[in-house]
């Protein structure tokens, strides 16, 4: 092959010295236009498996890089004065410039041509003149900003401003100081990559980077090369502790924010993106330069493996595409917490080390627990406060008057499976099942507060007594067969109703027997569905008595719990959102006048239920569009309903229209729990519920020992295993008052035998292996 290259920087230089290894005969060439001896940034980190990869493709590189590294397994936090240690991470650094030095030599030696200095030419020049052409031309690639209408480039402009430098301080391990200042929290990331250097990067809000008068310097406009003497000198004065006397090393070193970088494709044609070009993840877990040599390496093996360029590229782009995507939302985690720092500033220092550790979720309690045993019972015992300790979710805890048995609740989940509103033994067996499978609360489905208020024909509803004396014999089983609690969710369809059975089609309107549905405004749920009636005076009205009478109904009931569902694009939650919501009386506009109806409803609903029943209320946190709500107009519902008496925020998110697009991934809504628990909740003594896309007794026990929600709801894990929270107590071995097995269950809680139980492995071998297990490893350089 003929491969033009555009960018010689290590994920360049390093697929050309790969090529060259795989076929002697391809001709590549590489324009960079720095000189060789131009580098940025100072170390880079890389994992276990980067450079298990490294080691399988070229032994001759990964070899001189192996004799470089600084390696280290620990940890250190230093945050409001307290220093802790966390080991077993495993990590190795070295300097950038000596490992863009090797690579530049190994490409040479493999024959490759590189201009230095140099632009590469027009790429439409380049995809002519040669087989394949590869963007590795940086965050500012030009090849993609051409073709953007091909590779659907998006740019991600987040609000942390930060600064690369570098110390002659050696750390002995990865440092991570979070400092408060008097303009607010700053932090350093810093790591060892030599024995003579750290890399030492410093971050904050912009709005602490303002109030530090670091902005004196934002118009100045500094040439390729030349850092921010004013930035160095005020930062060398914030981190005199810090440094100790040490010098602050400068490279290219200047303010910068931080951009995410993401494209819908990565190759058209014979162009391919590698690298910053075609994906950029924040420092703070990982780094770009092991990105792009994984890149690399894919790519490599894709045009070895496949016979046509199309085909190779397809492949690459299947391959990495999904693992990049992966590493990005661990980054969005990363940075979306860095960027919230502030508002950890009061956590206890033990918690707030562990909230640091799994920030990014990939880190988790049962991670910890293997690579520093000791650290994680700490943090187990501090939140269990006590020697003797249960895993979190197993904890007991009070919804305002209510005690729960442990923190695990069965989310409400539709069942379209009544008629005419009425509950019948599917409702008996689904409901008493969860509560018989350990759940400390089950939520019951949205039960509808009038035949019009239903989302469909097979919705529950408390409009009767006849479904109340249904409902009384599903809550007197929970409560005469188990030691869950029970609660009730209310709410009313709004005009997401008048809609088919989930499995007919999911918001799919009704053609036969539909109803009438209204909303805060004339504007339909999405294309194709029902236009509502826009709700008058008379209709509130109505509406408010329909909670209220649903309310007693659910009291009478025997219901331990009420929840409003103010959520998913119902009416009070379509109230609340400015996409749902056009009104211009007191009810729309500002967010103020948009929670004036569901407010009503709460407030109507509280004073008709007893006061050791409580009431809570059920949001959605982002409505995932272009100008609808979004995590700060959560806080500030989340505060008005705690005002209003709500003893707990059941946090989940969007499904207020269909236009939404939602950031999915694991865990992905307790980000919103966890403000809203911070800015809100806590200080008033409120309960927050987590929901989204957990699904592991593991993510239960980290989100609660970090402090980012007090109870987790779990809906589709409990639909594959009804007895997921006594499973989840038997793989941990926990026997308890949270985990209480029916007396008829007994028999199987523990964890059944393998198909191999009598296999003991040789001593000596098991010795060995624990001799050579080292938790804390710290970089001593000669020694």
């Amino acid at each position: 092959m003929k491969i033009a290259i555009a960018g010689g920087g290590p994920g360049g230089l390093y697929f050309a010295a790969l090529m060259k290894q795989l076929n002697r005969d391809h001709e590549i060439t590489i324009w960079e236009r720095n000189a060789p001896d131009d580098t940025f940034g100072f170390g880079v980190v890389f994992s276990d498996e980067t450079l298990g990869g490294i080691e399988n493709a070229d032994t001759v590189i990964y070899e001189q890089m192996a004799r470089r590294f600084a390696r280290w397994t620990d940890i250190d936090i230093e945050f409001n004065g307290q220093a802790f240690t966390v080991g077993g991470q495993g990590f190795a650094a070295m300097s950038r410039k000596e490992l863009l030095h090797l690579l530049q030599q190994r490409a040479a030696e493999l024959g490759v041509k590189v201009f230095y200095e140099t632009e590469a030419p027009d790429v439409d020049e380049l995809r002519t003149a040669h087989d394949l052409v590869v963007a590795a031309d940086g965050l500012n690639s030009r090849i993609r900003t051409k073709y953007a209408d091909s590779f659907v480039p998006s740019l991600d402009h987040r609000r942390n401003k930060y600064i690369w430098l570098g110390t002659d301080l050696v750390f002995e391990a990865f440092q991570f100081v979070v400092k408060q200042t008097e303009w607010g929290t700053m932090q350093i990331h810093g790591y060892p990559y030599s024995a003579s250097g750290s890399t030492f990067i410093v971050e904050m809000h912009k709005d602490v980077w303002r109030r530090a008068g670091f902005d004196a310097t934002e118009n100045e406009s500094f040439a390729p090369g030349v850092s921010d003497e004013y930035a160095v000198k005020k930062i060398k004065e914030i981190f005199a502790d810090e440094l100790a006397g040490h010098q602050v090393l400068t490279n290219n070193s200047k303010w910068l924010d931080f951009t995410t970088v993401r494209n819908e494709r990565w190759y058209d044609g014979n162009v391919v993106l590698l690298g910053d070009a075609a994906h950029t993840a924040h420092f703070s877990i990982g780094s770009g330069t092991k990105l792009a040599m994984e890149d690399a390496l894919a790519l490599a093996a894709c045009l070895h493996e496949h016979p046509s360029l199309g085909e190779a590229l397809e492949a690459y782009q299947a391959e990495r595409k999904p693992v990049v995507e992966s590493a990005q939302r661990a980054a969005q985690a990363s940075l979306e917490w860095f960027e919230n720092i502030g508002m950890y500033s009061g956590q206890d220092p033990l918690q707030f080390c562990f909230n640091l550790l799994t920030r990014s979720r990939r880190i988790t309690f049962e991670n910890l627990k293997e690579r520093d045993p000791e650290f994680a019972h700490h943090v187990e015992a501090a939140f269990a406060g006590a020697d003797e300790i249960a895993p979190a979710m197993f904890q007991p805890v009070h919804i305002g008057p209510l005690r729960l048995k442990n923190r695990v609740i069965v989310s409400p989940m539709d069942m379209y499976s009544a008629e005419e509103g009425v509950p019948n033994d599917f409702h008996l067996v689904h409901l008493g099942g969860k509560a018989l499978g350990g759940a400390g609360l089950v939520m019951t489905e949205m039960v509808c507060v009038s035949p019009e208020g239903r989302i469909t024909p097979g919705c529950t509803g408390l409009w009767n007594d006849e479904q109340r004396d249904a409902y009384r014999r599903v809550t007197d089983f929970v409560h005469s067969h188990t030691t869950a609690k029970i609660g009730l969710q209310l709410g009313h369809s709004g005009r997401k109703g008048s809609t088919r059975l989930m499995w007919e089609g999911l918001d799919q309107p009704l053609i036969e027997d539909n109803w009438e549905v209204i909303g805060p405004s004339a504007l339909p749920y999405g294309d194709g569905c029902h236009l509502p009636r826009e709700a008058g005076r008379d209709d509130l009205d109505k509406i408010v008595a329909d909670f209220v009478a649903a309310a007693e109904r659910g009291v009478a009931a025997g219901f331990d719990l009420i929840e409003i569902h103010a959520a998913h694009g119902y009416l009070l939650s379509s109230f609340l959102s400015p996409v749902a919501n056009k009104r211009t009386d007191v009810y729309g506009g500002s967010l103020t006048n948009r929670l004036r109806f569901p407010l009503e409803v709460f407030d109507a609903v509280r004073a008709a239920v007893p006061a050791q029943i409580p009431v809570t209320v059920r949001i959605s946190a982002s409505d995932w569009v272009p100008d609808g709500n979004t995590a700060q107009d959560a806080v500030e519902i989340a505060r008005a309903f705690v005002e209003h008496g709500a003893a707990a925020i059941d946090v989940s998110s969007g499904q207020v229209t269909k236009e939404e697009k939602p950031a999915f991934g694991r865990s992905y809504q307790t980000p919103f729990a966890d403000q809203i628990r911070r800015l809100v909740a806590e200080p008033a003594g409120v309960k927050v519920i987590a929901v989204g896309a957990i699904s592991s007794y593991d993510d239960v026990n980290s989100i609660l020992l970090a402090g980012r929600a007090d109870l987790c709801a779990l809906g589709r894990p409990h639909l594959y295993n009804p007895q997921w929270t006594l499973q989840a107590a038997a793989e941990q071995q926990y026997q308890g008052e949270g985990a209480e097995w029916p007396i008829q269950f007994r028999a199987g809680r523990r964890k059944p035998p393998t198909s191999r139980t009598d296999k003991v492995p040789p001593r000596l071998a098991l010795l060995r292996h624990q001799a050579d297990q080292h938790v804390h490893i710290r970089w001593t350089p000669g020694q």
